[in-house]
């Protein structure tokens, strides 16, 4: 998904070239049919000519995109279809180099599965700044240049490059830029306004600040709250991401309770330990209470039931209208909608968006809650993409089917941060635990399996909304069904 505000790019760098990633090889049978293996795995591409398999080997080291980006011969239509299922599969990388031989100046490596490198027009006259969600860090021996809004990152390896880009924290016009101008930079520029990690300015009167940047959602944001969002969901970066227990063989395990502190105890179960009679509804609840990823789609949830679980939940209850207190006058007027669960600041900023599989009396689909009139919406999505929001579910739990009913707790990130300031974004999440118990304790009411999910897939969100990641995108994911037999 593009930046906003970007002009539409109009052609491909000369001096780009597509390239396998590291550990990754093209192989063809006797038929032509081309797979690329990449350790243990295997991903089929279709059949090649002779031509374009003898072309395709080339990718080992680069082949320059402009070389088949017209389409004009069959051998370039074939190979251009084979790149762009390698760049699906996140396989490909583009280097940018003075020559084929020459040492890279940089690579690009794509974060989201439609990054295709293009080049805006560009002007000396023009004048560009760094984005201020762009940043430069080290990864292992590397330089990398990246930013959350940007669909790929860049690896640098010429110094010249990293040391003015440092000269772009302030608007500067691009014929200024002598080393980026003598090391292919007009290129470089180009590719980073593409990505958003730069941007153009008013010559006149744009100073590089948050107005600037030519999205009114995006000065609600700050750097760390943005970064964490996009980095810690799926959909906008390339980075392995849930249960991989990556420390494994170099950490052990923490202790499920934590070692005792040393001190006399004070013990406590003699004045808590209830009578098993006396045991309250909201107490046996959170007994009952665990995460169910097996369902039995014989007997799929109801409308009634999911009416109940989120009228139980998140139905609005009577809205309220006030005014924050301010030292200067402005008008900080805001309105309530408060609901069954507490809210940072009576934000009240999270959404429900069910993606519907299995539930007697409602017709497969994608849904909004609309949480004021207690009615669902539907909303008109692609089947592929409501099927792989329901398979992503499905391996993030582990479990041998998808959900019946996956809720998406999505966030109108803008009613947090417009009144908190650095703690925006870990405010919402901690309102996310709290709606997740509270559908934990109701679906266990209401007699129904649940189980919460941690992964979400915002760009996946963003296509089938229509609503880019940073105006309103998912923070949690809740699966319900009925409840296997044992």
């Amino acid at each position: 998904m593009r930046a906003q505000g970007i002009t539409k790019p109009s052609k491909i760098p000369a001096n780009v070239f597509a390239r396998l990633v590291r550990r990754v090889t093209l192989k063809a049978d006797t038929n032509g049919t081309v797979a690329a293996h990449l350790d243990d795995h295997a991903v089929s591409l279709g059949r090649l000519s002779a031509a374009a398999a003898n072309l395709a080997a080339g990718l080992h080291k680069g082949l320059p995109l402009r070389s088949f980006a017209s389409g004009s011969r069959k051998t370039d239509r074939e190979i251009a279809s084979l790149v762009r299922q390698l760049a699906r599969h996140g396989l490909l990388e583009y280097r940018l180099a003075r020559s084929p031989k020459a040492n890279d100046l940089f690579v690009i490596e794509p974060q989201v599965p439609d990054y295709w490198p293009r080049m805006p027009a560009l002007r000396g006259t023009d004048v560009v700044v760094l984005s201020r969600f762009a940043y430069l860090r080290r990864r292992g021996n590397e330089m990398v240049l990246e930013s959350p809004r940007a669909g790929a990152l860049f690896r640098i390896y010429d110094p010249k490059v990293a040391t003015a880009l440092l000269l772009l924290a302030r608007p500067r016009k691009i014929g200024q830029l002598k080393a980026l101008n003598a090391s292919s930079g007009m290129e470089l520029l180009g590719l980073l306004v593409d990505c958003g990690i730069l941007f153009k300015i008013d010559a006149s009167g744009g100073a590089g600040l948050r107005p600037d940047e030519g999205d009114a959602d995006l000065v609600l944001w700050d750097f760390h709250d943005l970064l964490f969002h996009a980095r810690s969901t799926q959909g906008r970066h390339a980075n392995l991401l849930g249960g991989i227990f990556p420390y494994a063989d170099f950490i052990p395990p923490l202790p499920a309770a934590r070692p005792r502190w040393p001190g006399k105890k004070i013990d406590l179960r003699k004045f808590s330990a209830p009578k098993a009679r006396s045991i309250s509804p909201l107490q046996r609840l959170l007994r009952e209470r665990h995460s169910t990823r097996h369902f039995d789609d014989r007997r799929p949830v109801t409308i009634r039931e999911l009416a109940l679980l989120l009228d139980g939940t998140a139905h609005v209850v009577p809205k309220l209208k006030g005014k924050l207190p301010s030292a200067d006058g402005r008008d900080l007027s805001v309105a309530h909608a408060t609901r069954l669960y507490p809210s940072a600041g009576g934000s009240y900023e999270l959404e429900l968006y069910l993606a519907v599989d299995k539930c007697e009396g409602l017709p497969r689909g994608f849904y909004h809650y609309d949480a004021g009139a207690h009615a669902l919406v539907p909303i008109t999505v692609p089947a592929n993409q409501l099927g792989a929001l329901m398979h992503e579910a499905r391996n993030a739990m582990a479990a041998p089917a998808p959900p019946q009913i996956l809720i998406m707790i999505a966030a109108r990130f803008g009613r947090v941060s417009r009144k908190y300031s650095s703690i925006a974004y870990a405010l919402i999440l901690k309102d996310v635990g709290v709606l997740t118990q509270t559908l934990y304790l109701t679906a266990a009411e209401v007699g129904l399996g649940a189980c919460a999910i941690g992964p979400t897939h915002i760009d996946l969100f963003a296509k089938m909304t229509g609503i880019e990641f940073h105006v309103e995108g998912p923070v949690g994911a809740f699966a319900i069904g009925r409840k296997a037999e044992a």
